[in-house]
């Protein structure tokens, strides 16, 4: 059995959270991240057959029975994840019943995964149901992003076209648009059943008031998805106070979306 902590997944995940703590994303304990894991892969580091212990869910997730997942734990502070993975980080498989996790290895000191998890597994299975090869969910407060939330109109037609205007890679980065939630309580079976609505038509969902769900093919997709928002959100509020003298036009950024080839939502452009 090979050593875990040298499982390109474990280091993906350290990687990916000192870089969120360190762009100032994922303050104290916010934020979370779930990986769905290749089984193949997870057995050349685990033995999978040895549950450490069995944790209620709090949701029924039965489609995603026997599948594995890489989480962040509840009230873990990303800056600590590079240094104690099996103490910040548990790898689960989701029980028969879809209602409970079997832990596999991780959260050595008791804890468990993120009070976020049934948004994540609800998440997870809307994606999967667009594009099978979806496995990242990730979950930030990027501080742009969210000051955005506060000055410019919560909707997903609207938010995305004056993002798109910010930058030239947005349309080709986030052709689908955004997704957006008004301010609903976390930790909710609700704003995750709201969230995974949208996940069937989004990779980027904005919960208002509060942060960004990404979900992608990769942990590069999903947080370039965040990152490629997040510096157009910077943009804006570093210029929407001043007169606009220049912007995209959106029979450019049409062009632009074709001459890459991307699918994108005509009906957010005003043509």
């Amino acid at each position: 059995m090979k050593n875990i902590l040298t499982a390109p997944f474990i280091k993906e995940m350290c990687d990916a959270a000192a870089n969120m703590y360190r762009l100032g994303w994922d303050e104290r304990n916010g934020g979370n991240i779930s990986v769905m894991l290749d089984e193949a892969q997870a057995g050349e580091y685990l033995d999978l057959g040895s549950v450490l212990r069995t944790i209620p869910t709090g949701f029924g997730a039965k489609p995603l029975a026997g599948k594995l997942f890489l989480v962040t734990g509840t009230g873990k502070y990303f800056k600590n994840v590079k240094g104690d993975p099996e103490n910040n980080l548990g790898i689960i498989r989701i029980g028969r019943d879809g209602k409970t996790a079997e832990l596999l290895w991780g959260y050595k000191d008791g804890g468990r995964f993120t009070s976020e998890l049934p948004a994540h597994l609800m998440s997870h299975m809307s994606r999967l149901s667009v594009d099978p090869e979806n496995r990242i969910i990730m979950h930030s407060h990027p501080t742009y992003t969210l000051a955005m939330n506060y000055v410019h109109e919560l909707d997903e037609k609207k938010l995305t076209h004056t993002l798109w205007e910010m930058c030239t890679e947005c349309i080709v980065v986030f052709p689908d648009g955004i997704g957006v939630l008004p301010w609903m309580p976390c930790g909710t079976n609700e704003i995750g059943i709201a969230t995974a609505e949208k996940m069937k038509e989004y990779r980027l969902v904005v919960w208002g008031m509060h942060g960004i769900y990404g979900a992608g093919k990769t942990m590069d997709e999903a947080f370039g998805l965040i990152e490629t928002v997040e510096k157009a959100a910077q943009i804006y509020m570093l210029t929407a106070h001043l007169p606009r003298v220049n912007t995209i036009k959106d029979n450019e950024l049409q062009a632009l979306a074709e001459l890459f080839g991307v699918e994108y939502r005509k009906d957010f452009l005003n043509l």
